[in-house]
């Protein structure tokens, strides 16, 4: 009884693990407009101090564009060309 119950209760961590993180990642990639500090720091070339720069940027501008990100003090072409295939904004909404 003891391993069932220990079964279910991992098996209901990793379901929650992953529905909590599917807004997060969007084809294996980190959302600049939704990870946490956290996950930004998972990033090469990002710090604590940068990703929680990436999260200041948001909060008031929305990104729309990766490229947007060379826009926030420290970042700048190096560190994009470095980030570009490992982030997204989102997806983009069909016409």
């Amino acid at each position: 009884m003891k391993k069932v119950r220990n079964f279910l209760v991992v098996s209901l961590l990793v379901l929650t693990l992953c529905v909590v993180g599917q807004p997060v990642l969007a084809q294996g990639k980190i959302n600049l407009n939704t990870a946490t500090v956290e996950q930004l720091v998972e990033l090469k070339g990002i710090g604590a101090a940068k990703a929680q720069k990436i999260v200041e940027y948001r909060n008031k501008h929305k990104f729309t564009s990766v490229d947007q990100i060379v826009e926030i003090n420290g970042i700048g072409e190096k560190i994009l060309e470095k980030l570009r295939d490992q982030v997204t904004v989102g997806k983009k909404k069909k016409k």
